[in-house]
């Protein structure tokens, strides 16, 4: 059995902290396994230090790490779920994906104002397509402005009054210790997340048996399955960061439930669905939901962005 773990991991508080999250677990099934982070700046790191906000594809904040484990530099490598591409590089999968964190997105507001005590014409910040468009299916009056950075600085900034609130993922907050900002958790009804969101990946090589093994122990399969899903779902549709794409899948009573939403950049235009079936065939699941919308415009949308 392995008993030196070197875990790739971009280098900002966040990524950090969900890598010694999974080695924190690990520990628990390996008393005597020694883990080391391995900070890798990613592209997309690079390019929000040059003050560069437009970011082409996801893979820009997972390449440089998914090479370091091509290249034996690490053994494995932890993501957020939802900045991993939905096509993995050949000899790389995803070896196991823990129990999922919070899925919703949650409201920071600078007069704990919840989402609907919001003013017309209030400033709301997000570096997302996927969120702009929903809030302003939901709010046709607020102003939706690019906020981007890691999440102090977005913070700064909306203390500072640029903003009159913000949207970030629940589970980050949570995972940084920032739960006592948070003003209100989104329902999916108002915002669908992200492919992933809440779940992390731990990637590993094809060809390495005795680390496939050790991160195993790791494996939730309902969240594995459940993230199938929604990757099957934006795979289908052909989605990336630009595009005002979202899922939420979870497991009930053995069933596997997906809602999906596909919009304009706007929120004029906005398509959801569901769908319950097998768990046993969750990327079909997800298939078969984008397919669904697609024979209802949805392609209309996407090419509008």
């Amino acid at each position: 059995m392995r008993r030196r773990v070197l875990v790739g991991s971009r280098g900002s508080a966040l990524a950090l902290a969900q890598a010694n999250e999974v080695i924190k677990t690990l520990r628990e099934y390996t008393p005597r396994l020694s883990c080391e982070v391995v900070a890798i700046k990613t592209g997309g790191d690079k390019r929000y230090e040059s003050g560069e906000s437009r970011l082409e594809g996801k893979s820009v904040f997972t390449k440089e790490i998914e090479d370091s484990l091509l290249n034996g530099e690490i053994q494995i490598a932890v993501h957020s779920m939802k900045d991993l591409t939905t096509d993995l590089p050949s000899g790389l999968t995803i070896a196991a994906v823990p129990r999922r964190a919070d899925h919703r997105d949650a409201l920071i507001s600078r007069n704990n104002r919840k989402f609907e005590e919001l003013p017309c014409g209030a400033r709301v910040g997000t570096s997302s397509p996927r969120r702009r468009a929903q809030l302003l299916a939901a709010r046709s009056d607020l102003e939706v402005a690019d906020l981007h950075g890691n999440v102090d600085t977005r913070i700064r900034k909306l203390d500072g009054g640029s903003y009159d609130a913000m949207v970030l993922a629940a589970a980050g907050l949570v995972r940084l210790g920032l739960e006592k900002r948070i003003t209100e958790f989104l329902s999916t009804k108002v915002m669908l997340p992200a492919i992933g969101q809440g779940a992390l990946a731990i990637e590993a090589r094809t060809d390495d048996p005795e680390t496939l093994q050790l991160v195993s122990r790791l494996e939730d399969k309902s969240t594995h399955n459940a993230v199938e899903a929604e990757r099957a779902f934006a795979r289908k549709l052909g989605a990336n960061c630009r595009t005002s794409v979202a899922a939420y899948a979870k497991v009930h009573e053995g069933k596997l439930v997906i809602e999906g939403m596909v919009s304009s950049g706007d929120g004029r235009m906005l398509l959801r669905g569901q769908l319950v079936a097998d768990e046993a065939d969750p990327q079909n699941v997800g298939k078969e939901l984008a397919e669904s919308l697609l024979n209802k415009g949805a392609q209309l949308m996407l090419e509008a962005e």
